[in-house]
């Protein structure tokens, strides 16, 4: 008897790091789409300002989300969590870049939020703080999504494809999701009605 619970906690455990990684993966995989779309609208921005504005809000809860999925790990396995000490950490490179990343997209995200918001004489040096940390973002960015590209193809559709191995929680975890994304939907719609009010102060 207690080799079966000593095994059936193992188990539990071992699933709640899967869980973990699994829903980090689909919402990486979200982000890929969204921030892929942003991009586009980067090379463009004065006719997609609109567009570029949605996508940045609605990007905003998909990365806390990843930001406390991630943060969770990065805390069971430094505090020695045995299974996710069990299941290691990423490469030293990505381990020291992560963060960088997270504090990156941050700035990047707040600059922008008070770009549109801020009053007039912030404008100039608004600006130049967004570009100048999508500038450092963006290389960042692309050695982390380089580096997480396999793990995210690999997580991603688990909990949203059949056939896979089952682990507890799956339907929490595609709501928490699917909320999240609805939640950005509704702060981009949001920030729509500042983009004329942007552009008369910009006018």
């Amino acid at each position: 008897m207690a080799v079966r619970e000593r095994a059936t906690a193992h188990d539990d455990t071992a699933s709640g790091v899967e869980a973990n990684a699994r829903l980090t993966g689909s919402t990486a995989g979200v982000l890929l789409v969204l921030l892929a779309v942003e991009g586009i609208t980067v090379l463009e921005v004065s006719q997609l300002l609109r567009l570029h504005v949605f996508v940045g809000m609605l990007l905003v809860p998909p990365v806390l989300l990843k930001a406390v999925s991630t943060g969770y790990r990065f805390a069971r396995y430094y505090t020695g969590d045995p299974p996710y000490v069990r299941r290691g950490p990423p490469h030293l490179i990505l381990r020291v870049l992560g963060p960088i990343v997270g504090v990156l997209t941050f700035a990047v995200l707040a600059t922008g939020i008070v770009l549109l918001w801020a009053p007039s004489d912030w404008r100039h040096t608004t600006l130049f703080l967004h570009k100048a940390t999508f500038v450092l973002w963006f290389a960042a960015m692309t050695v982390h999504v380089l580096g997480h590209l396999v793990d995210t193809y690999r997580l991603a559709p688990r909990d949203w494809t059949p056939h896979r191995p089952y682990v507890p929680g799956a339907w929490l975890r595609r709501a928490t999701l699917a909320v999240t994304v609805l939640a950005g939907i509704g702060l981009g719609l949001f920030a729509l009605g500042q983009v004329d009010t942007w552009l008369g102060r910009r006018a």
